[in-house]
């Protein structure tokens, strides 16, 4: 198969026939028919996850067919049109029996923990515990732009933040994560403030349900601007990008008992940023981390796409080669793109 290649960090990836996968007794093989592009990916290149071993195929977010299957597998078949959560459980472990498949103490992630799906077919163990029957109705690029980004926001505005209509949610960053979080807390009433630097991005999170907007390269004070806006703060904010100041400053911009919940991740230099411990205790704030969402609850968000509520293909900024993804991949810490970008030919 063609797949994309690297055997060191940081060096640009090469276009390469290697070996097909094989399924174990309990997975399966998917003919990829789409795979998001997303800074995970170049967080991995970059060497920041310690569970890359090289040499290495990236990428995460994926959906297609079932292509071969192990005598094990009981629930899926070849053919079926599939996705998967790109944290995927064990189905053994504590976790993964309570339901929190995304926190398993044996989690495996395609493109980190094995070779991905930057490729022409990509391996998935426990099939039964963790692939999602896709609707007839959705196209394979839309399906894969839920695997990570929309999914995590999905998890992250409606289990995690418990967003209500009506409330004030702040969402720092507007890239992939930051415009479904947009979305998706429009879709439940509440009235979600876009904050970026980019002008372009603000004005796309306005079309997405955003009823505010805040440039914060010209605001001397982020998060003041947001307790004006909201009359004293946010119900719940969401870090998007990862970085010390949005992490900073979406727990700081929270009214008393407001809920932060950390999406972005803050890898290397950004691991331990500075948090305002003084309000979080005064002020009884809540912080959360999501890392992913089960394969169980894609059901409501695939419930709300087919009802209209949720419409993650606006989300897609292009769609683009195998070939093309590599100088993309390499160049995405300094993207300015809008939208998400989906391989579609391999």
């Amino acid at each position: 198969m063609r797949a994309m290649y690297y055997e060191a960090f940081e060096k640009t990836p090469e276009i390469r026939v290697v070996p097909d996968p094989t399924p174990s007794e309990n997975g399966v093989v998917v003919k990829v028919e789409a795979s998001g592009l997303c800074r995970s990916d170049w967080h991995g290149w970059m060497g920041h996850d310690p569970d890359i071993r090289l040499p290495h195929v990236p990428g995460h977010e994926l959906a297609g067919v079932i292509a071969a299957t192990g005598r094990g597998v009981m629930r899926y078949k070849v053919g079926d049109r599939v996705t998967v959560p790109f944290v995927s459980g064990c189905g053994r472990c504590g976790e993964c029996r309570s339901g929190n498949q995304q926190v398993c103490e044996a989690q495996f992630q395609p493109g980190f923990t094995h070779w991905g799906s930057f490729a022409e077919y990509v391996a998935i163990d426990y099939a039964d515990q963790n692939l999602v029957h896709l609707p007839d109705e959705m196209d394979f690029a839309t399906a894969a732009s839920l695997g990570c980004r929309f999914a995590t926001s999905f998890r992250a505005i409606v289990d995690q933040a418990r967003v209500r209509g009506g409330e004030w949610v702040a969402v720092h960053g507007c890239g992939g994560v930051g415009l479904s979080a947009i979305m998706i807390a429009a879709a439940l009433g509440a009235h979600p403030i876009a904050i970026d630097i980019s002008e372009e991005k603000l004005a796309f999170a306005r079309k997405l349900g955003a009823v505010a907007a805040i440039n914060a390269r010209d605001t001397d004070d982020v998060a003041a601007a947001v307790r004006d806006i909201t009359k004293g703060g946010a119900h719940a904010s969401i870090d998007a990008l990862g970085s010390p100041v949005t992490c900073f400053n979406s727990i700081q911009n929270l009214r008393r008992r407001g809920r932060h919940v950390q999406v972005g991740l803050m890898l290397g230099d950004h691991a331990t940023p500075q948090i305002p411990m003084a309000q979080v205790i005064g002020h009884e704030l809540e912080i959360y981390g999501t890392h992913g969402m089960q394969a169980w609850r894609y059901d409501a968000m695939l419930s709300m796409t087919a009802a209209g509520e949720l419409d993650p293909k606006r989300l897609i900024g292009r769609e683009i080669s195998l070939d093309e993804a590599v100088p993309s991949l390499v160049a995405m810490d300094r993207a300015t793109d809008i939208g998400i970008s989906v391989i579609t030919r391999f």
